[in-house]
């Protein structure tokens, strides 16, 4: 909303002529204003030009304000409004654009209230659109100064005024995030994405507010009228896988896992979720590639090395259960393999308590005493 509302000369009308001279030469200078400024930004004349026929509308229109006759016709007030919001979007004077602000805001109401039969729609509506741009400017600087308050209720305002400018409506709703307003927020979120945005920021923020009001379903829904507008989005992507893992809908989960990694197949996550899943269903022998490809792209990444830790502890138990001789290897073989997941894991988050107990289990199941005193000792200092 940046283009400046100005009304034509049909405004330069003459009054009846049993209006007394004074009343009638105010107003008409108040009108003439209205067109001189027409002319002034056709032919692109200077602010300063443009602000001295402002200045002479403005005081003949408070002439008229303050006449007994004048100041109840809603022309008086409804110039008034026009030529005021002008001067406060051209004005580099930021004091003076905020006095003659007001002075419009003021004014546009009166012209609204006396204006009966509508015979000023034009100039009020000319006025109202230029307070509004005066409006959004103030709102963008109170969000970059982090009065989000200030911000969201003038943003909210002039979203209300235009409301399928989908900037001003995100805009307004990252204001009233940022003041814990998620009820609102959702609004001018949801006024954003009817009128067509696709910035993933938008579904993800709406999918947030509905998953904390515990409206998963709606939170799903949102996600996916994301992902169908923003197919490569991995953040949206990874949003709905995990808010699919929280609601337990796993086969949903790791339908959308195996068809994103065909294309992202450099995702250390990606891996580590299919990996999740698959150990969740007792699958360790697939979930062990899973992490191990995820370890692949990050050697350090704590989560696949610690849940690969535990899918060798638990390979090891299974293959206790079957008794057969052989087994026995095996198990010594998979403890040995989580020790050093776990010890890698252990390394790079020393502050972990379950994988300091897991080496613990590890360890005595080893009978390596010395190790599971010097790892007790260290579950005490947490």
């Amino acid at each position: 909303m940046s283009k400046i509302s100005f009304v034509f000369s049909v405004f330069l009308v003459s009054m009846s002529c049993n209006v007394a001279f004074a009343q009638k030469s105010q107003l008409q200078i108040a009108r003439n204003s209205v067109g001189k400024l027409q002319v002034a930004i056709n032919t692109k004349q200077d602010t300063k030009k443009q602000l001295s026929i402002l200045g002479e509308g403005v005081k003949a229109a408070d002439a008229a304000q303050n006449d007994k006759k004048t100041k109840k016709w809603p022309e008086t007030w409804a110039l008034k409004a026009y030529l005021s919001a002008y001067v406060s979007i051209i004005d580099s004077d930021e004091g003076n654009a905020d006095r003659y602000y007001n002075f419009a805001v003021q004014a546009i109401d009166s012209a609204r209230r006396l204006d009966k039969f509508q015979a000023n729609y034009r100039l009020i509506s000319a006025a109202a659109y230029n307070i509004n741009i005066r409006k959004q400017k103030k709102g963008s600087v109170a969000f970059a100064n982090g009065d989000y308050a200030a911000a969201y209720e003038l943003l909210r305002e002039v979203s209300d005024f235009v409301p399928k400018d989908t900037t001003l409506a995100i805009n307004t709703a990252l204001s009233a995030l940022n003041i814990q307003y998620f009820d609102k927020a959702l609004v001018y979120f949801k006024r954003a994405k009817e009128n067509g945005i696709i910035n993933p920021l938008v579904f993800q923020s709406m999918a947030n507010i509905y998953t904390s009001r515990f409206e998963h379903e709606l939170a799903i829904r949102t996600l996916e009228d994301g992902i169908k507008l923003n197919p490569y989005s991995i953040f949206l992507t990874n949003d709905y896988i995990n808010l699919l893992l929280d609601n337990e809908k796993y086969t949903e989960a790791m339908r959308v896992i195996e068809s994103t990694l065909k294309v992202e197949s450099n995702n250390k996550l990606l891996y580590f979720l299919y990996g999740y899943l698959q150990q969740h269903k007792a699958n360790n022998s697939t979930a062990e590639l899973a992490y191990n490809r995820a370890l692949n792209i990050d050697e350090n990444y704590f989560d696949a090395l610690y849940q690969l830790g535990l899918v060798y502890v638990n390979s090891a138990n299974e293959s206790l259960k079957s008794g057969k001789s052989e087994n026995a290897q095996k198990f010594k073989s998979f403890i040995n393999r989580a020790e050093i997941a776990l010890l890698q894991a252990h390394e790079v988050n020393q502050n972990d308590k379950a994988t300091v107990q897991l080496l613990i289990e590890i360890y005595t199941r080893k009978n390596r005493l010395d190790k599971v005193q010097e790892l007790k000792g260290k579950l005490e200092e947490f």
